[in-house]
């Protein structure tokens, strides 16, 4: 017997579902993402992205990633990142709403990212000036302004705020700008630009999201359909709560971060960090300052 076809998902009724789940207007909200997940939607992410920014409103402010996790530098890659031409790895959505005119883009050769709204600029203006994932980030800043994650058709694997949390607390795993790359800023300059040094091996604790259970169980994490997508939203300052303690102490039967033996990679990238824990931010002498 043939298969019904899947309905078709509006603009309207994702807007409509975003707003069930707790969206509303003058919110700071991250996005993580698979269009996908929706089926069928009329109009494809460009209609997912009008809905959650008709949402928001321009009151609000609306992060997305556009990491390239690297692609660029791999080989056979241009060898540079291109804030308007480099394209994302983390999907359709992400990948359409930074191309859109009123987006930001940040310089973070690997780990850049967009916005659009009203702290679009002030969240990526400077995020080549500090710690990829840090406090002063993108995603720190919406932490620090009470923001919201919002994670529709993905799991808490996608969900980058742990590393915001581990960059926070000072994860020995995670090298501070230790990783240089190029990068072809919009004026046609060409600068070295610092990212964080990834881990050389898996984290037991937040790379299999095991946080994500007490999420559920203490009510952080709202969820709901819209369409055959299982959308799930929380509070950052909630979430880090949860996955601060976990790093601290352990869970799950997993050891702290303290006792964890794991340190960042060894790349032909890698250099000497430029960061000033002390100042909190880069060196003197660093060439962020020069962009």
């Amino acid at each position: 017997m043939p298969q019904k076809p899947s309905p078709v998902l509006t603009q309207a009724e994702i807007a409509a579902g975003l707003r069930a789940l707790g969206l509303h207007p003058g919110m700071g909200v991250m996005l993580h993402s698979s269009l996908s997940s929706f089926g069928h939607v009329e109009g494809g992410a460009l209609a997912v992205i009008a809905a959650l920014e008709a949402t928001l409103t321009p009151a609000g402010t609306l992060l997305m990633p556009s990491f390239n996790h690297g692609a660029p530098f791999e080989p056979g890659g241009p060898g540079v990142f291109d804030p308007l031409a480099t394209p994302t790895t983390n999907g359709a959505i992400p990948d359409a709403f930074w191309r859109q005119p009123g987006v930001h883009r940040s310089l973070d050769p690997t780990h850049a990212y967009a916005a659009w709204g009203a702290q679009a600029e002030i969240y990526t203006r400077f995020h080549h000036r500090t710690l990829t994932m840090g406090p002063a980030s993108p995603y720190g800043t919406l932490l620090a302004d009470d923001g919201w994650c919002l994670l529709l058709g993905v799991g808490f694997r996608s969900n980058t705020f742990h590393h915001v949390v581990e960059m926070s607390t000072g994860a020995p795993c995670l090298g501070q700008r230790t990783e240089e790359y190029p990068i072809h800023l919009p004026d046609g300059r060409q600068v070295r630009g610092r990212t964080w040094g990834w881990r050389g091996g898996h984290c037991p604790l937040n790379d299999a999201a095991l946080y994500a259970a007490e999420f559920h169980s203490r009510g952080i994490a709202r969820t709901a359909l819209i369409g055959s997508c299982r959308a799930t939203l929380y509070r950052l300052r909630e979430g880090y709560e949860v996955i601060a303690r976990g790093l601290a102490a352990g869970y799950a039967g997993s050891p702290p971060c303290s006792a964890c033996p794991i340190r960042p990679r060894a790349v032909p990238q890698t250099v000497t960090s430029d960061w000033d824990p002390a100042a909190g931010q880069p060196l003197p002498d660093s060439a962020a300052w020069t962009y």
